[in-house]
């Protein structure tokens, strides 16, 4: 079987497999940050870094600007979804399915492809390999990286190879967590009547949450779409005793106009007497496009791919860059709508358009020549 330090500088889209077959839910990023490590070292043109399961490798050329691709390693939990496999469909569109095909690790082969490959670009470039995106905020590995080595992120402009099928998506969308918590009174479920339900009480809050008109808000000329579901309820001790407590854990999804602060005081607004904990909350980022750099890159890649930008309504880590005064849009394979998803699967040719625009826009090369 063909390693990763064997496919980095071949097909891209083998190693996106590869990349994916090495299974890294979040917290369990080390075989594949150790797999990235080695293939990387590997390239005399690169100094590589690393801290945790977070691997960077950079070029030092002494260009006048440094610009940061960036992509996150760990997954969401595999469900029968690995090793990946491929499908042609009907179309004659070569698929390759299986988790991590979209969110995100054909970002990641693209970018881990490019480092290896690209010798000369024209400006340097720092490749940033992470771990723990799919989970809270303060695991996140990038945001140690910044915390800890902020030099080895610094640049002009950054590039989330998260999934936009091929589009460049400016900005993101901040998130915020909260749990609703409603209190009773326990009593055996044979004489409820001596009790107070609070699995009940929480009806009040789902029937605010089922009320609830979410926004669609412009943002520097682009639409962000917002919502406030309930992602968890748990309650209850034992089947036979009425619950003295229930949380409703809900997620809001806020636009990048809107200030944490702001978020945080329209849900506690919304849930007016009920106990609200915050319990994770990210800022978003405006969407950035009017920067020249940004601009530039936008309008080189759509050349290639034919795309208008668009929103980025998940959380990204551009708000990362964003908050340390660094322009930043997404741009990856794969279709956003089936990140997350059991049926999770990227067209491999755009996998390799990905790959070719990237390089193009990187190192002035023409993409119809293929790599």
């Amino acid at each position: 079987m063909a390693t990763l330090p064997d496919l980095v500088r071949t097909d891209v889209a083998e190693l996106t497999a590869a990349v994916c077959d090495i299974e890294s839910v979040s917290g369990q990023e080390g075989p594949l940050a150790d797999a990235i490590e080695t293939a990387l070292a590997a390239h005399g043109h690169l100094e590589v870094l690393r801290d945790g399961d977070a691997v960077v490798a950079r070029t030092r050329l002494g260009r006048d600007r440094r610009v940061v691709v960036a992509g996150h390693i760990d997954t969401v939990p595999v469900k029968h979804n690995l090793p990946t496999w491929r499908r042609t469909t009907a179309d004659g569109t070569e698929e390759l399915w299986g988790r991590g095909t979209v969110d995100m690790k054909g970002g990641v082969a693209v970018a881990l492809h490019l480092a290896a490959s690209l010798t000369a670009p024209r400006w340097d470039v720092t490749w940033v390999f992470y771990d723990h995106e799919e989970v809270q905020a303060d695991l996140n590995g990038l945001g140690r990286l910044v915390r800890v080595h902020p030099d080895w992120v610094r640049g002009d402009l950054a590039i989330l190879g998260e999934p936009t099928a091929g589009g460049v998506e400016g900005g993101c969308n901040g998130t915020l967590r909260a749990e609703i918590r409603t209190t009773g009174r326990t009593a055996h479920s044979a004489r409820g009547w001596r009790g107070d339900n609070a699995v009940h009480r929480a009806g009040q809050v789902l029937a605010r949450l089922t009320a609830y008109e979410a926004r669609d808000v412009e943002v520097d000329g682009l639409v962000y779409r917002e919502g406030l579901n309930a992602v968890a309820v748990r309650g209850g001790i034992a089947m036979n005793m009425i619950p003295d407590e229930c949380v409703v854990t809900v997620n809001y999804r806020f636009a990048p106009s809107r200030s944490t602060a702001e978020a945080e005081a329209h849900v506690r607004e919304v849930f007016d007497g009920f106990d609200v904990t915050v319990t994770d909350l990210a800022g978003g980022a405006r969407p950035g496009l009017d920067d020249p750099l940004v601009a530039g890159f936008v309008a080189a890649v759509s050349a290639v791919t034919g795309g208008a930008p668009g929103p980025k309504y998940g959380w990204t880590d551009v708000a990362r860059f964003a908050e340390l005064g660094v322009p930043a849009v997404n741009f990856g394979p794969g279709d956003p709508m089936l990140a997350h998803a059991d049926d999770e699967r990227c067209p491999v040719g755009q996998i390799r358009g990905c790959a070719a625009a990237l390089r193009a826009w990187l190192a002035g090369e023409d993409p119809e020549q293929g790599h």
